[in-house]
Order: structure tokens, then C-alpha cells, then sequence
């Protein structure tokens, strides 16, 4: 147990280190949400509608409907660049030293779920704070209960990334696996359209929606704001974690040639 908690502290130690490091992490996750806030929204006001559905009680403006759809693009853009230096560490060397570990390897990539996570919400809270500076704020104790919510979401996104991570064997191949991922799940999820509005312009694309595990994260996180639970959407999340999850750990088997190469 000492050890594992000592390979905790320090993997996440180290991408602490290398977040509050790099300054420019910071501004760069926060601007694509806040052009989505402040450009697009105000664009949009006019052509999208939206009806009092679940969890609104009544008509709210667009900027406050696409708020958790931008907490979910920054806990995904992050899970990806989290999973990016597991590549870049897996050229490095790194990646050896962390896996002949005398740990477990499951505990080992769940410490840096666990890691890049965290670092998610943190970015998700600062951004949080500025829409409330714009002038979109929840329920107080919303901030409280989007925390758990939140942590699921980057548990979600951060496993498929280190999925996705163990089959690319190069740096350069990283980018055009994560923009076949990034953009499909973001834009086909109810995080800037309610599933409504896709079901009057396709029955095809809301029943993609609805498979789509991001579009039950965002929704799970959109009730966790206002003190609400979505029984379905949480428990989808927490079933896409477990499966990347899974993916990830077979990905990284030792007995797999790719993994045992490249580590």
C-alpha cells in the first residue's frame, strides 16, 4: 500500500510539475471553450430555440446551455494531450521505467488516469469561474456536486486516450488518431445541440448521439450542476470507463508485440 501510494503522489507529482510548467496549457485549453462561449453562442442565440427540458425548469439563454458541453471539451482535449505524453514517454524511455515497476500495471496507468484527470478538473473549475465572470453561473452547491461528476468524465475520456495511446507506435501518428476521435465525439454529442433538435434534423445522427458515451457525460454533468441526478447518463459513463479501461490495460499488455517494443 506505501508503494502504491508513493507511485500516486509522484505520477502525479510529475504531471503537476509539467501542467503548471507549461503556462501556455492553461491559456490554450481555456480559449477554445471560451470562443465557443463568447463568439458562437452569441451567433447562435438566434437561430437555436431551446425548450424547458430536464434539468432547466425554465428557458435559458444558449450560453448557459452549451456551459457543460465546454466542461466536457476541456476534460476531453485534455485526456487526449494527457495521453500524448504517455507517447511521448514511450519514445523517450520513460515509459519503460514506469512499467518495470514492482507495481501492479493496472495501478500504474490508473495513477495516470488518476493524474491527468485532476489536472482536468482544474482546468474545467478555471473555466468554470470565467463563464461566471460572463455571466453564467449555476446553483452553489452545483460547483460541489459537479465535482465527482466531472472526475468521471476525465476518467472516461483520460482511459480512452491511453487506449488509443498504445496503438500508436509514433509520435506523429498521434495527432491524426486523436482528430479522428476528438471531433467525432464532441460534435456528435448533445454538448452544442439538445438531442431534440437532432431528432428533428436526423433520427440517424441522435440515435449516434445517443450511443455516443460523451453525450452521457456532458448530460450526467448538465444535472450535476443543478443538484440532479441522471441515473442513465452517469451509469453509461461509468460503464465507457470501465471498457476503455479495459482496452487500455489489454493495449498495454506486455505480451503484445507493439507495447513490448516501443516500451
Amino acid at each position: 500500500m506505501t508503494h502504491a501510494l508513493t507511485a500516486l503522489i509522484a505520477i502525479c507529482t510529475r504531471e503537476a510539475l509539467r501542467f503548471f510548467g507549461q503556462r501556455s496549457r492553461m491559456i490554450a485549453a481555456l480559449v477554445r471553450p471560451l470562443i465557443w462561449l463568447l463568439v458562437f453562442a452569441a451567433g447562435f442565440r438566434a437561430a437555436l430555440g431551446l425548450s424547458i427540458t430536464e434539468p432547466y425548469e425554465t428557458y435559458i439563454t444558449y450560453e448557459t446551455y452549451i456551459v457543460p458541453g465546454l466542461l466536457g471539451m476541456i476534460l476531453l482535449f485534455n485526456g487526449m494531450q494527457s495521453s500524448l505524453s504517455l507517447v511521448m514517454d514511450r519514445e523517450l524511455g520513460t515509459m519503460r521505467l514506469l512499467l518495470t515497476a514492482p507495481l501492479p500495471r493496472w495501478w500504474l496507468l490508473s495513477c495516470k488516469l488518476i493524474a491527468g484527470a485532476l489536472i482536468g478538473v482544474i482546468q474545467a473549475y478555471a473555466f468554470l469561474g470565467v463563464a461566471a465572470i460572463y455571466g453564467v453561473s449555476y446553483p452553489a452547491f452545483g460547483y460541489v456536486a459537479a465535482f465527482p461528476v466531472m472526475l468521471i468524465a476525465a476518467f472516461m475520456v483520460g482511459a480512452l486516450g491511453i487506449a488509443l495511446s498504445s496503438t500508436v507506435r509514433q509520435l506523429e501518428n498521434f495527432a491524426g488518431v486523436m482528430n479522428f476521435v476528438i471531433f467525432p465525439m464532441f460534435f456528435l454529442s448533445s454538448a452544442l445541440y439538445p438531442l431534440w433538435k437532432m431528432a428533428e434534423a436526423s433520427a440517424l445522427l441522435h440515435d449516434i448521439c445517443m450511443v455516443n458515451p460523451f453525450t452521457h457525460a456532458v448530460e450526467a454533468l448538465r444535472f450535476a450542476l443543478y443538484l440532479k441526478l441522471n441515473p442513465l447518463a452517469l451509469g453509461v459513463t461509468l460503464g465507457a470507463v470501465v471498457l476503455f479501461m479495459a482496452l487500455a490495460l489489454w493495449g498495454y499488455d506486455p505480451g503484445r508485440g507493439s507495447v513490448r517494443r516501443k516500451a
